[in-house]
């Protein structure tokens, strides 16, 4: 590991030619994962990894090196030096010092993962694979998987910031495919957390492999789902991939900062139904999108996206406060040292509203109840979007009826926020991983149950 002298020196390396910031984020991660086809051994893998990123920031600018090689320290000055001659404005050359060091444990494990046997997360995801396969005779491939990541970061910066950090965390993955002669459907649940194998152990695996074959099995047989405008149910949990897609993207600051997004400058003005608040929320313990600091050693913070239907705030990094004018939300997130940071979520949900999900079915007439999302793409710059639902029911005079099956819901976040007429009482996260330009990272997404009045169904064909 790089001394305290060495990182000073290379954080005044990357600013003797141009840039008025420098910074430097050091990671050391371990991941191990294991993975079964139909209760075979499919995969198993252990990985570790070290590498050094430097930026160098000037005004809005900014340049970004890295390597794996993090002991040669003139290597890395003579890379830091070679990054800041493509900047032209250079500082007054001041000597860095660093402030002490300050340590955070952003996820904390009781059972730490890579030391937990190979064989015993076999035989656990083994069950879980001959549990689903035994719901139906429609079942014919099961998969299981397990995957942990363990890591420690150092950052530092020409400010004199000096913070590391350690993280931890695991997640398991539960899919069932059911086949007919004409069709395969699946069911799929992974859960996740900022824990150590202590998740695992206390998962009920058996549970979410039933879960996951019933969804199959019942979308085997059923109907095409009609098209047309209608009142959409969107269920709990990962119905929230909505807000995050169409609207949690354009609420970021690697949008609104270069005018990209269809919410800037829309601080302070409507954007939402009144019934509608949102927060971005890193603080949450122990979830899959949470952490203290964030990757440029800002610490994490709640934030308030949406109240009663206002657009509060965006989410803002360094460089994005730059643009902007804002101060930064503490939410600059990478995937590892190959990626420069940039705004990101963390835990992104709609909030708990005063309806019983009951009562928001009973007053439905008709319509779609999408219990179940799948994935689907979006345009951040227009909102427009386009996504699979997993499973979906008709709604008849206030009943969930008969499955239907080839539903997308297509339309516009902005559109899709006004649209939003009732909201439950049941609000609950889904973990999941998100790409955008500075790699895939850990997010949740959340809702309770929701009504938008009117919605763009397509149906099977």
């Amino acid at each position: 590991m790089l001394s305290n002298t060495s990182i000073e020196r290379i954080l005044a390396a990357a600013l003797s030619h141009g840039g008025d910031f420098s910074e430097v984020f050091i990671e050391r991660t371990k991941a191990t994962s294991v993975s079964l086809l139909n209760g075979i051994v499919e995969a198993t893998g252990s990985n570790l990894d070290m590498g050094i990123g430097i930026r160098i920031l000037e005004g809005d600018r900014s340049v970004y090196v890295y390597s794996n090689d993090i002991y040669n320290e003139e290597k890395l000055i003579r890379m830091a030096k070679n990054a800041s001659a493509s900047l032209s404005q250079a500082p007054a050359g001041e000597t860095i010092y660093l402030t002490p060091q300050i340590e955070y444990f952003s996820q904390r494990y009781e059972i730490c993962p890579s030391e937990v046997s190979k064989s015993e997360k076999v035989n656990k995801l083994r069950k879980s694979g001959e549990t689903a396969k035994a719901y139906s005779s429609l079942i014919t491939q099961t998969s299981a998987s397990t995957s942990d990541v363990e890591k420690d970061v150092w950052i530092a910066n020409s400010d004199g910031l000096y913070v590391t950090d350690h993280r931890c965390r695991t997640r398991v993955m539960i899919q069932a495919i059911a086949s007919s002669e004409e069709d395969k459907q699946y069911g799929y649940f992974g859960p996740g957390s900022g824990e150590g194998y202590e998740f695992f152990e206390r998962l009920d695996t058996d549970e979410l492999a039933r879960k996951a074959a019933k969804i199959a099995a019942t979308m085997i047989s059923a109907k095409p789902c009609p098209s047309g405008k209608m009142p959409v149910v969107i269920g709990n949990g990962f119905g929230g991939v909505i807000f995050h897609e169409a609207c949690g993207h354009a609420l970021e600051a690697t949008a609104v900062g270069i005018k990209s997004s269809y919410f800037t400058g829309m601080k302070g003005k409507q954007i939402a139904s009144p019934i509608v608040t949102a927060y971005d929320d890193a603080k949450i313990a122990k979830e899959w999108g949470s952490y203290e600091v964030d990757d440029e050693g800002t610490p994490s913070q709640t934030t308030l996206l949406i109240k009663d239907g206002i657009l509060n705030s965006y989410l803002i990094d360094k460089i994005g406060s730059r643009r902007m004018d804002e101060p930064s939300t503490g939410c600059a997130r990478r995937q590892n040292y190959g990626c420069a940071p940039t705004s990101r979520m963390s835990n992104t949900f709609i909030a708990a509203g005063e309806s019983k999900p009951e009562d928001i079915i009973a007053d439905t007439e008709y319509g779609i109840y999408a219990a179940n999302m799948g994935g689907g793409s979006v345009d951040t710059s227009t909102g427009e979007f386009n996504f699979a639902v997993n499973e979906a029911h008709m709604i008849r005079n206030g009943k969930i009826c008969e499955a239907v099956k080839g539903a997308t819901l297509i339309g516009k976040g902005n559109e899709v926020l006004m649209n939003i007429d009732r909201v439950g009482s049941d609000l609950k996260l889904a973990q999941g991983v998100c790409g955008s330009v500075s790699g895939n990272i850990a997010v949740d997404v959340g809702q309770p149950t929701i009504r938008v009045s009117e919605i763009t169904v397509g149906g099977q064909a």
